[in-house]
């Protein structure tokens, strides 16, 4: 286990360029005759050693996003890079290795990321084959991996014996088998309960922590994206907002938690402001904008404050001051 924890500490150093690059990403469907456009221009920059949350509304483009940044889809235009690799470039030889080296990969779908027929321990030996690592050291790591993720009592018991929640960190296991860059997780805890989504998405912190891979968890679950400090949200396949949380210490010796949220400017100056703000202040189609010395002001224009005092008044609420 010491050996797994100098990697994390020595061998893996933070840049500030990014492990993972998203730029103008674009990524265009055929279906049945029609042009489905599920990534439109996306930008996304993640440090190595990160662990981030995305998330967003069904068909906003978060899956597609996962799906290229993990090797198996290819985008339309735009650039993506994973740790040096050019995700457009790549011939067929070179994405395989890529799945088998670079990067892990965990399902929702408990019964999708384990073979039934293998234990704990060969499951997570098995991407070792593939990898070229030497008999002797298999199950030594194996072993080592289940007990960092508090499944080590799993080793010689078979997928079907173990608890959705033991299937699922096991599964971080095998993730992890041949020291990736990057691991990538889809809803790991969508089928889980609550007390069993901590212990999952503790095995994740404790991944990142400790073997120094870099987590991009994909999740509709609030109370799992609020577990990391930088939530990336998507909408209309494009980087909305992005929440940042920190932990200080008052002169109390308390901890104080806070958590900004941040509008994403895209490279040709747009931004997409949160529904929640636009349907409050009625902002459509037009909106007034002032330049002032140290910020932007966004401001409805004349038909939309009209629309927004009516609505007040037919609401009783009389004008706002």
């Amino acid at each position: 286990m010491a050996e797994l924890r100098r990697r994390a500490v020595a061998g893996i150093p933070r840049r500030e360029a990014g492990l993972v690059v998203c730029a103008n990403l674009v990524r265009i469907f055929q279906t049945e005759g029609v042009e489905v456009q599920a990534l439109q221009g996306l930008d996304l920059t993640v440090a190595e050693g990160e662990m981030i949350a995305v998330v967003g509304a069904s068909g906003s483009g978060k899956s597609t996003l996962l799906g290229i940044l993990s090797g198996q889809d290819v985008p339309t235009a735009g650039g993506a890079e994973v740790a040096g690799h050019d995700l457009l470039a790549m011939k067929r030889h070179e994405r395989l290795r890529y799945r088998r080296r670079t990067v892990g990969f965990v399902l929702q779908q408990t019964s999708r990321n384990l073979l039934p027929y293998l234990s704990a321990a060969e499951n997570v030996m098995l991407p070792m084959t593939y990898a070229g690592i030497r008999r002797s050291r298999r199950r030594a790591r194996a072993e080592e991996l289940l007990d960092l993720l508090s499944v080590g009592h799993c080793r010689d018991r078979t997928p079907d014996t173990l608890s959705g929640g033991e299937q699922q960190r096991v599964a971080i296991g095998v993730a992890n088998a041949n020291e990736p860059r990057v691991l990538f997780a889809d809803e790991p805890t969508g089928q889980l309960d609550t007390a069993t989504s901590d212990e999952v998405f503790a095995a994740l912190r404790r991944a990142n922590e400790e073997l120094g891979v870099t987590v991009v968890v994909v999740t509709h679950d609030a109370l799992v994206s609020e577990q990391v400090q930088r939530t990336v949200r998507i909408r209309d396949g494009r980087t909305s907002t992005e929440v940042l949380r920190q932990v200080s210490t008052g002169e109390d010796g308390v901890e104080v938690h806070t958590a900004e949220e941040y509008a994403v400017l895209d490279r040709s100056g747009r931004l997409q402001l949160p529904g929640e703000f636009t349907e409050r202040l009625h902002l459509r189609k037009r909106v007034r904008l002032v330049l002032e010395s140290d910020h932007v002001g966004v401001w409805p224009d004349e038909a939309a404050r009209r629309a927004r005092a009516d609505a007040q008044d037919a609401a009783g609420g009389g004008p706002e001051h």
